[in-house]
């Protein structure tokens, strides 16, 4: 009876280890890549200018964010989650020098409402940071469909490091 339950617990202990050996094999490359606008994606925080040049946050900085679209393509999404002037629209970035710009594009974050975007631009290691680490600069003009005098909302920014002293 002994030598039944050890011939037993040899045999499982051999499936366990033949188990355990071939289901780490590697198939294929486990490298996921990554989307066509990643050096552009990230967390920003910006500040809004109307075209006046008036303050329109009280020196505060909204964070935004930017990210691909499920096209993988040359195009991304800027979104502010109704923080800052309610802007979450798609625009086109030419990826081989950080510029962007939309055209009548519809705000998800506003229904109805068309959005403009000029003048858009990432420069790699040209911002500061709260704290003045060197951080990408994001920089670009809004303008919405509901305001027909031609305002102009001027948006400046950089990029989050995700230090605790460079959070607003």
């Amino acid at each position: 009876m002994k030598l039944i339950k050890n011939n037993i617990i040899k045999v499982l202990f051999g499936i366990l280890i033949f188990a355990t050996v071939s289901s780490c094999d590697e198939v294929a490359d486990t490298n996921p890549g990554g989307t066509t606008t990643k050096d552009f994606a990230g967390d920003w925080f910006i500040s809004l200018k109307d075209s006046d040049g008036n303050d329109l946050g009280g020196g505060d900085f909204y964070l935004h964010h930017t990210y691909n679209t499920a096209a993988n393509d040359n195009t991304m999404w800027i979104d502010d989650e109704k923080h800052g002037y309610w802007i979450k629209c798609k625009m086109t970035i030419n990826l081989a020098d950080g510029t962007f710009s939309a055209t009548n594009a519809d705000n998800a974050n506003d229904p109805g409402t068309k959005v403009t975007i000029t003048e858009g631009k990432i420069e790699k290691g040209a911002g500061l940071s709260k704290a003045g680490h060197k951080v990408d600069k994001i920089t670009f003009t809004a303008h919405f469909s509901y305001d027909p005098a031609g305002y102009n909302i001027i948006h400046t920014g950089h990029k989050r490091t995700g230090f605790l002293e460079d959070e607003y």
